[in-house]
């Protein structure tokens, strides 16, 4: 039987409210790129974005929500209804559980207790990452063929081709950088870069060919060929109302959101300050406030990856299917194995 008495409730409060701050973050952060995302659309084809809906349009997200909420849900009768439902409830989830190993900062002393600000510090963190991304691709698969819509199918096998053309250069690309580190704990790879050289500065292609995949992963233009509106009327979400929809919309922005920590987490450092030391400012001005620091470098290093993530969008126009394949299969695998293997010869000739 299980001791009550060895059970650190301490540390399963502290869990439990970490995980309820980075739900909440997340789904704010996601419905707040909805709006930022038409203000940069607007600013760059020089036109108003949302500006009615409270000053300076700050309540269109709640506004737009508030209509997908209450919006009649209907699902085709010739739809697969447990299917159906579980599709975007499939995509939201693993949205939301790939920020479990991401360090947000590094400690904080709240009421005697030294509280880390990451939810699970695991062994395998980055894998984990791979592993969730991998399931995300069957909320799309599902929520596809449940529709028994000719173009939800083609949209969503799209999809499952993209996300596995694309997940073996971003995994590749990721080699070199854990030859740097030797660990695949996030934590670690963040300390190997704090007050040091960022890997970005060792690994430029890698981080190219991870940026590039990122943009596939999350459906982005100019790989959004699952919801090429002209070609497949509206996607693998076709069919979907209501809030189904909006847990679609939800996980790709939430996507967005993680894989842009992702990426400041690996290649620029994540929490650390920039042109400062983290440890002479944790003496000079306490640990507690030096960890607020941290999380607000990050979040920048996150907004700046969002911008560029939207600026894309507006700017470059969608591959072609065709187009789409050959870059991944025979542009970007070519070059993280050439990557890997320059970084693998340097590492050698370095620990010699």
């Amino acid at each position: 039987m299980i001791n009550l008495l060895q059970i650190d409730f301490g540390f399963i409060l502290e869990k439990v409210i970490l995980i309820s701050v980075i739900i909440g973050i997340s789904l704010f952060v996601a419905m707040y790129e909805t709006l930022v995302e038409r203000k940069v659309a607007g600013w760059m084809q020089d036109r108003y974005g949302p500006n009615r809906t409270g000053p300076l349009g700050i309540l269109q997200p709640l506004a737009d929500g508030g209509k997908l909420f209450f919006k009649e849900e209907i699902i085709p009768n010739a739809a697969n209804r447990v299917l159906f439902v579980l599709g975007p409830a499939v995509a939201m989830l693993t949205a939301m559980m790939t920020s479990a190993v991401i360090p947000w900062g590094s400690q904080m002393e709240i009421a005697g207790r030294t509280v880390q600000l990451q939810i699970a510090d695991i062994n395998i963190g980055v894998l984990y990452i791979f592993a969730v991304v991998a399931l995300g691709v069957y909320g799309i698969m599902i929520g596809g063929w449940s529709s028994n819509n000719k173009f939800s199918l083609l949209a969503a096998m799209r999809g499952a081709s993209q996300v596995i053309s694309y997940e073996l250069p971003m995994g590749l690309s990721l080699i070199a950088v854990l030859m740097l580190t030797g660990s695949l704990k996030m934590s670690a790879i963040v300390g190997a870069q704090l007050d040091s050289v960022y890997h970005f500065f060792y690994q430029p292609l890698g981080f190219l060919i991870f940026l590039v995949c990122a943009f596939a992963e999350c459906n982005r233009t100019p790989f959004d060929l699952p919801e090429a509106e002209s070609e497949l009327n509206f996607g693998y979400h076709q069919e979907y109302s209501s809030m189904k929809l909006g847990f679609f919309l939800f996980a790709e922005y939430i996507n967005m959101f993680i894989s842009s920590a992702v990426m400041a987490t690996i290649y620029f450092g994540g929490y650390d300050i920039p042109f400062v030391n983290d440890t002479n400012l944790a003496a000079s001005i306490g640990q507690n406030t030096t960890a607020l620091l941290q999380v607000l470098s990050l979040f920048v290093k996150i907004a700046l990856f969002i911008f560029f993530f939207i600026w894309v969008r507006w700017t470059i126009p969608r591959f072609r299917y065709d187009q789409l394949m050959n870059l991944g299969w025979k542009k970007l695998i070519p070059l993280a194995l050439v990557n890997m293997i320059i970084t693998a010869i340097v590492v050698l000739m370095l620990n010699k």
